[in-house]
Order: C-alpha cells, then structure tokens, then sequence
C-alpha cells in the first residue's frame, strides 16, 4: 500500500514538473528561426524542444530499421544473427527441458521413457556429454547392453568425459563377469582419476582376486595418501598383502624377499596369525629361535591359535614331551583359561603319557564348551586310563555330532574355510576371515587325524607295548565310529 502511493506521488511529481517546465518556456520570450526550402519557420522555445524530441525519436527508428535490414541480409547469408539465436534459444530450452524429464525418468526408474527423453534431447542440444550419459544410463536401466556401451564408448573419445566413459564400460564387464578386462579398465580409470575412492576399491579389490599383491600394495599407498583410507585399516591391510605377498614369493622360491616380507606383515600386524606363523618360520630358518618365540607370544597373547603352538613346537623339534610342557608353559601362562590352551596342554600331556594330568588340563571344558576336538581327546584320554571300547565310541559318538569348535570363518557370508585366506572363497571379500565358532555346526575338514591336531609332533612307537596308547588309535576309532553311525542311520530310512 505504501509502495502504490509512493508511486503515485512520484507520478504527480513529474507530471507537474513537465507543466511547469511546458508553462515555463511558453511564457519564455525569443525562438528559433529554421530556413528550409526557401521557407522560414519560427519556433517558439516551447516548439523547439517539441521538435528536438521528435527528431531524436525518428532518428532512433532509423537506425533500429537499418539494424534490422543488415540482421535480414546476414541472416539470409547464413550467419549467426539475432534470428538465429532466437531460435536456438527456443531448441535449447526444448532440448533442457526433455533432459530434465529424461533425468526423472530415470531417477524414477523408467527406463525406455529415460532412452526416449536422452534421443530428443540430444536432437535439440549439441551438448554430447550430456545427452550421452543420460542415454548410456537409460539403457543400462532397460537393459539394453549394447547401447549403453556403445554411447559409452562415445564418451570415452572426448577427454572432457573420458573417465565417465571407462568408469562406465568397467561396470559392465563387472557385471558380465569379465575381470580381466575389468582389472585393464579400473587400472585406466585410476590413471585418470588416483583420488577417486570408488575406482580405488574397485581396483584393489580385482587386484587382490587376481593375486596381485605388489599392485595392491601401490593403490592401497594410493588410498592413504588421498585420505580414502583410515591409517589403521591401512595398516592392516597392508600386512594383509606383506603376508600374500610372501607366501606367493615362497612358492616362486624366493626364499629371501619372501621371509622380508613376512616379517614385514608381522611388524604392521602382530595378532595377523597366518603372518605370525609364517615370520616364526622365517625366523627358526635363520636360526633366531628367540625372535621366533617373540612374535609367537604376541601373537598367541591375542589369539590362542593351534597353528601358533604348531609353529611353537617347531622351534625345538627334538625335544622330549616332557621338555615340551615345560617349554610350552611360557607360551601359555597368559591365557591359562582360554579353551585353546586347556586343550594345548591336554595334548601336551598326552604326549607324555600323562592322562590324568591331561584329565585335569581340559578340565571342565568338556562339559561348558565341547566341540569335535575337546570330546576327541577326552576319548583319547579315556583310552590312555583303561577305559572300555564302549566308553570310548561313546566320547567319539559325541564328537562326530558335537560343533567343529572356531574355524576360518567370512565375516560376510559365514563360508567356512579350511584354511586362512586374504579373499574369501565364496563371496570375494577381502580380509574378512576370522577365527570363531561359525553360526551353524559345519563341518570344514574330515574326521579322522585332522580331528585331532597333535601339534607336539611325531609320537614314538609303541608296537611292541599294546598295553600303551597310541593316539592315532583314538582317530582310527572315530572313522570306525562315524561308520557305524551311517550305517545305522541308513538302516533307519529304510521301509519295514
């Protein structure tokens, strides 16, 4: 309301500005005396202004009709004029406007609607880094593979969208399965972008299926430096691929570079037990026992292994059972009550012929958290005192259906593997093994000797004492065990 008034008065103002200015140069005496064609013409004050005013706007015409004349003749010889502009203004804002739809068509996920938008757009546009992606994502979303690799393929052509392009080709090849030229294309795609965090999983994950540790170790690098990555998952998961790396170089025979590379996956990860295990080795082959009874302890302090206590035991192979508990007490005094070391010990002592010792050793194990391996030795244990078949087929009974204890467990997908791995077998993640009791009981290994993993090392032989107990008597057994219970579970099923 203020606003309308205020122009209002501003209206009146000028309105009577321009009467007093008229009234001003009517009253105003003199003229001016204009000479054309043999003719004077006297102007007043008044007049003269009137005619000044007039001139100035046929002048104004003119010159805009002239303007118009030289657009028409530029126009018909074919240059960019006004005329043209004006219409493509008007194919710009149609070819935007079906980029637009195109866009939403997609994002809603109409795909032909998308295809359709992307074909008018790029009739009205002459911007091929957008209609392009548009049109290679519609079709992608259809499905019609072939069209979405072709205009990709476009992409790839212009520098300005070349990362797109190869971006865009990789996925499919992901999809299609074809890692290999997957792997050539996120290695081209990473040239051209190193920060770009997605490129990089992609890269160091086709490279880690591939085997390619020394390439996974540069991108991983990569990652660190760009900030991708947080400096302790780095750290890991370079030990990860010192580890991969050095059991690759093993099998190469590169024994030097390999047991470097260990004790590099070692030193970034102490509690990484397959790289623990693999430094121990590395050090016990250079005669370093101390450094290899080091890296043990962490690593058992962290996580109770029987790969760790493997490697323990061979530190001094020759030792007698009895210098091997003693020995082995070191190595156990930290976690005396883990399930791990009950069962160590209980196998230490059955070794050496001690089963009340080992009775006492597994202790109520048995009974809190039993699985495969602890009701195996209780059978072992139950033979070594005396006790009847029955006794003992009764503990192996239990043992066949009882849970396989912690295994290599997928974090992702709970595949259960036999042994460690970088990459899981099932659903190719990466660093995702770990070792636990699975979800389900399943079974990752046979029964028979592996059920029971002495890792103290060769007994000696008994033949000539049957009164003694040898232990793989007690796995022998349990084949026999498993054996009869197929058996009479395929009695069972069958019809009366």
């Amino acid at each position: 309301m203020l606003w309308s008034l205020l122009k209002v008065l501003v209206f009146v103002a000028i309105i009577a500005a321009l009467a007093v200015g008229a009234g001003y140069l009517m009253e105003m005496g003199g003229g001016a005396v204009v000479t054309m064609g043999g003719q004077e013409f006297t102007l007043s004050p008044l007049k003269l202004v009137l005619a000044l005013i007039v001139l100035i706007i046929a002048l104004w015409i003119v010159l805009k009709l002239l303007s118009l004349l030289v657009a028409t003749l530029r126009f018909i010889n074919g240059d960019e004029t006004a005329i043209t502009r004006y219409f493509a203004k008007g194919r710009e804002r149609k070819g935007y406007q079906a980029l637009s739809e195109g866009m939403m068509a997609l994002a809603s996920g109409d795909g032909s609607v998308a295809m359709n938008k992307a074909a008018k757009a790029e009739k009205f546009l002459a911007k091929p880094e957008l209609t392009n992606l548009l049109t290679a994502q519609a079709a992608e979303m259809a499905g019609d593979t072939r069209k979405a690799e072709e205009t990709y393929k476009k992409l790839v052509k212009d520098e300005a969208t070349r990362f797109v392009g190869v971006r865009g080709i990789m996925k499919q090849k992901l999809a299609e399965g074809d890692t290999d030229t997957a792997l050539q294309l996120a290695e081209r795609a990473f040239a051209l972008k190193p920060k770009h965090e997605e490129t990089q999983d992609i890269l160091l994950k086709l490279q880690a299926q591939g085997e390619d540790w020394t390439g996974a170790r540069k991108t991983l690098a990569t990652k660190l430096k760009t900030g991708t990555l947080p400096r302790d998952v780095h750290k890991r998961r370079e030990a990860v691929f010192a580890l991969s790396q050095a059991e690759a170089l093993f099998d190469d025979g590169e024994s030097t570079k390999a047991r470097e590379a260990a004790i590099e996956a070692n030193r970034l990860s102490p509690d990484l037990i397959p790289a623990a295990v693999l430094a121990a080795r590395s050090y016990i082959e250079q005669d370093q026992k101390r450094y290899a009874v080091r890296v043990l302890k962490k690593a058992w302090d962290a996580q109770p292994h029987p790969e760790l206590a493997a490697a323990f035991a061979a530190i001094e192979p020759d030792e007698t059972p009895v210098q091997r508990i003693k020995r082995f007490a070191k190595l156990t005094k930290a976690t005396a009550d883990h399930p791990e070391t009950k069962m160590l010990n209980a196998e230490l002592f059955i070794a050496a012929e001690d089963f009340p010792s080992a009775r006492r050793a597994l202790g109520e194990l048995i009974e809190t958290a039993p699985n495969a391996r602890s009701l195996t030795i209780m059978a072992a244990i139950e033979r070594g005192e005396g006790s009847s078949d029955a006794v003992v087929k009764g503990w192996l009974a239990r043992a066949l259906s009882a849970s396989r204890g912690p295994q290599w467990v997928c974090e992702s997908c709970n595949h259960i593997h036999a042994e460690w791995e970088p990459v899981c077998q099932n659903c190719a993640s990466f660093d995702t093994l770990s070792w636990k009791t699975p979800p389900q009981a399943q079974i990752a290994e046979p029964t028979g000797v592996a059920m029971l993993p002495l890792i103290v090392g060769a007994l000696e032989d008994h033949s000539d004492e049957p009164e003694e107990v040898v232990v793989e008597d007690v796995a022998e057994e349990a084949d026999v065990v498993e054996a009869e219970v197929v058996d009479d579970a395929a009695e069972d099923t069958k019809p009366a």
